[in-house]
């Protein structure tokens, strides 16, 4: 299996989810997954963020704000059906989506946010994925929300059922609920549940949790043949470029096996500056430009 930072598109995208997880573990703490707000106008206007972020350095591309159920795009032309499918010819990548296990009980600390059907994981939606072809499916939560990792976890024995792609499930803050955005039980739980990456907030993005927790995680998660991806998602990935650096070095220090930039900058993904400069901390200018510079009609 050819590591994910050195392999052609034509053999990224015949990976199956099996392939792909070894893929990615063989590169050695060195993918980058790029988040964006794929409904809100691009940073650039007539291409997607999704375009966007793979010509800086992302490796993996996940879209936030979708509606599976009623697909809407920035800068790309679909029907229902195959905007999977045209996304991934353009950007050749892999593609996830954000889908949020909801919990109508939470105790919340702001105002909740009520979100579509479609943007919720329930099972109409956990079908839909299989549907259109998602490489992945990231089970979190964006702010206000009122996801809790309890859902979560129930999520993913639902996802399990019913996708054949990865499952990364965790929370990258608290999504407005009011319990500990992540610590070693509750990813131990998500393994036990069936998922293949568990998601932490990166250390130095939430008040409390630290390199010595994360490392516990990335130990206990590895022994189990999962994957940890540490997320920037506290509009941090808007940083100034040290900042960016040192949070990548931190992390990488700590075992994870992906990093995550969100998707908090001009037009709803990271500035481009700052995908640049996570992947030059994090795998050197020579395998970037392997990234950056490699067609994807290869």
């Amino acid at each position: 299996m050819k590591r994910l930072i050195s392999a052609n598109t034509s053999e990224i995208l015949e990976m199956s989810a099996a392939e792909l997880k070894q893929s990615i573990k063989a590169s050695e703490g060195r993918v980058i997954l790029s988040e964006n707000v794929a409904v809100r106008e691009s940073f650039v206007g007539d291409i997607t963020n999704a375009e966007i972020a793979r010509a800086f350095g992302a490796d993996l591309i996940l879209l936030n704000c979708v509606d599976v159920l009623k697909p809407e795009i920035f800068g790309l032309k679909h029907d229902r059906d195959n905007f999977v499918s045209e996304l991934r010819r353009l950007v050749g990548r892999p593609i996830g989506v954000n889908l949020e296990p909801v919990d109508s009980q939470a105790e919340m600390l702001e105002d909740r946010l009520e979100i579509p059907r479609g943007r919720q994981l329930n099972l109409e939606t956990a079908k839909r994925l299989e549907e259109v072809g998602f490489d992945f499916v990231c089970l979190t939560g964006n702010p206000g929300t009122g996801v809790t990792n309890e859902q979560i976890a129930e999520a993913v024995r639902l996802t399990k059922e019913h996708f054949s792609g990865l499952i990364i499930a965790g929370k990258m803050h608290g999504a407005g609920s009011n319990e500990p955005v992540a610590d070693l039980k509750t990813a131990e739980t998500f393994v036990e549940a069936g998922a293949d990456i568990i998601l932490v907030p990166a250390v130095g993005t939430v008040p409390g949790f630290d390199e010595d927790e994360l490392k516990a995680v990335v130990k206990a998660v590895h022994r189990c043949n999962g994957l940890v991806m540490s997320a920037i998602g506290t509009s941090q990935e808007s940083s100034d470029i040290d900042t960016i650096r040192n949070i990548a070095i931190s992390n990488k220090i700590c075992g994870v096996d992906i990093q995550h930039i969100g998707d908090a900058g001009y037009g709803g993904v990271a500035p481009v500056e700052n995908i640049l400069a996570m992947s030059k901390a994090l795998r050197g200018v020579r395998h970037t430009v392997s990234v950056i510079a490699r067609s994807i009609n290869r």
